[in-house]
């Protein structure tokens, strides 16, 4: 999960029993957005592209790598929390058309109200169950479908079967790219969870890779796994060269190590779905 962010102090316009803004003390114009006590955004109102969460920096690298230099995306975020990405993908690529759909519309009237949207930011906020949206977008509309949704820090079931990859491949253009923020890692349970997100991504999709703290991968701690699939080839290279350069490096995940990482697991469906794994209580 997002490492705490320290020094911080409550914003003045914290809602009790609500989202809570806790300001940055490290930038002037910077907060971290807690639901029921998890860290759950940070956003740098002076300058979009400062991306505190290592796994937010993972999908901006894709988002960087996916097409050329500056030219608009159309990107489907799936969880909204304080619209740190779509801030980044506004501002990158100007012009982007972006929809955001949380299932908590009290939230997104707090984030659209404390932590307004860069000026000219095509963002269209929906309130609904994510995967309800998704199967009604219209098909092949999008290069990229971003899944962060959370519930109690942690990912609900049906987020995570086939059925579900299924409605994202449909709604993605031939060469879009599906990619999802996964929670994981826990000693003793061999990232099980993560092992069938994998089969169940290559159940649809040609390529795969994930994107993670090795320590995560090796099962030491609890924390977040990015997963990215296309039909269309990925750029690793570039992913390899972002991952080693980050300030918390991470490993690029693929062909046949990702193969043996996977091992005998098979896809999730919808019958035999399961949440994300309870983080540790000491995981915040």
């Amino acid at each position: 999960m997002p490492r705490a962010k320290t020094p911080q102090e409550p914003a003045d316009d914290d809602q009790p029993d609500g989202p809570e803004l806790l300001r940055d003390l490290d930038r002037r114009n910077a907060y971290q957005l807690m639901i029921g006590g998890t860290p759950q955004s940070h956003v740098d109102l002076d300058d979009p592209t400062y991306l505190e969460y290592e796994y937010v920096r993972q999908i901006a690298h894709l988002v960087d790598l996916v097409a050329e230099a500056g030219a608009p995306l159309r990107v489907l975020h799936l969880g909204g929390g304080a619209l740190t990405l779509p801030r980044y993908v506004a501002v990158t690529r100007p012009g982007s058309g972006q929809q955001v759909v949380e299932i908590d519309g009290k939230l997104l009237d707090f984030v659209r109200t404390k932590l307004p949207l860069p000026r000219n930011a095509r963002v269209r906020l929906r309130t609904g169950d994510a995967r309800d949206v998704l199967g009604r977008v219209p098909e092949g509309a999008f290069d990229l479908t971003v899944t962060d949704v959370f519930a109690a820090a942690r990912i609900p079931k049906h987020f995570t079967s086939t059925e579900y990859v299924a409605l994202s491949k449909r709604a993605l253009r031939p060469t879009g790219v599906h990619l999802v923020n996964l929670a994981d890692g826990m000693a003793g349970t061999g990232l099980a969870f993560t092992r069938r997100q994998v089969a169940t991504a290559k159940a649809h999709f040609a390529h795969v890779l994930l994107l993670a703290d090795p320590g995560i991968l090796r099962g030491r701690k609890f924390g977040n796994i990015v997963l990215m699939a296309s039909d269309a080839p990925l750029p690793v290279a570039g992913l390899v060269r972002r991952a080693a350069s980050d300030p918390f490096p991470n490993r690029v995940v693929r062909g046949q190590e990702l193969d043996d990482f996977q091992g005998g697991a098979k896809p999730v469906t919808d019958a035999d779905a399961q949440e994300s794994p309870q983080p540790p209580a000491d995981s915040f």
